[in-house]
């Protein structure tokens, strides 16, 4: 499905494929050559999607491109099934496995690889060619690994990224009542989005 939002569309190269099930919304840029399986969301909230050439984002997976962090995928990556990818930069040849995470601001650099279930946190930087193991978290610039049973060492450098300023334009602490409100009013401009002909 292909839909325009806030007034931009999707762009597909006659060589790449969208499979029928999934869905390109707003500003998203196909490379050449790239896929989108089945139940892929590649949507373009307020800024852009670009997916590189010979780039391939498998089943389920969600690529959200954002005004201050649009997510940008170079060439040669795959995005793996049920893997979030929201508002990161991810450079060419890069290897993020099912169910892993990149949150805003963040960078996978050249040939790195994000493994199965992994976090790379909001403004962290994954270095070229560095592995993030299974169920792992990659924090700070240049990130630090972490295992997930390690939190009272990562969370002094997570706190300082400023997941919610980075994610809601928010203060660390702002009730999530006040949170939503302004997610649902955000949202809420897909009211006005238009399906467009295949």
């Amino acid at each position: 499905m292909l839909l325009e939002h806030r007034g931009r569309r999707p762009v597909v190269p006659e060589s790449a494929y969208v499979a029928p099930s999934a869905v390109l919304c707003g500003a998203v840029v196909l490379g050449e050559g790239s896929r989108v399986l089945h139940g892929a969301v590649l949507t373009a909230e307020n800024g852009e999607v670009r997916l590189g050439e010979n780039s391939v984002v498998m089943e389920n997976a969600l690529v959200r491109g954002r005004a201050d962090h649009p997510a940008l995928l170079g060439d040669a990556v795959l995005v793996g099934p049920h893997a979030h990818v929201n508002g990161a930069t991810v450079e060419d040849e890069v290897f993020i496995a099912t169910g892993a995470a990149l949150f805003p601001g963040s960078v996978a650099g050249a040939g790195a690889e994000l493994r199965i279930n992994s976090v790379l946190q909001v403004n962290s930087r994954l270095e070229p060619g560095a592995v993030l193991p299974i169920g792992w978290i990659a924090v700070g610039d240049p990130a630090q690994l972490f295992s997930p049973d390690r939190h009272e060492e990562l969370w002094p450098i997570q706190r300082d990224l400023d997941f919610p300023g980075t994610v809601y334009g928010v203060p660390r602490g702002t009730s999530m009542r006040d949170i939503m409100a302004r997610q649902s009013t955000f949202f809420g401009a897909h009211l006005d989005d238009t399906q467009l002909p295949d």
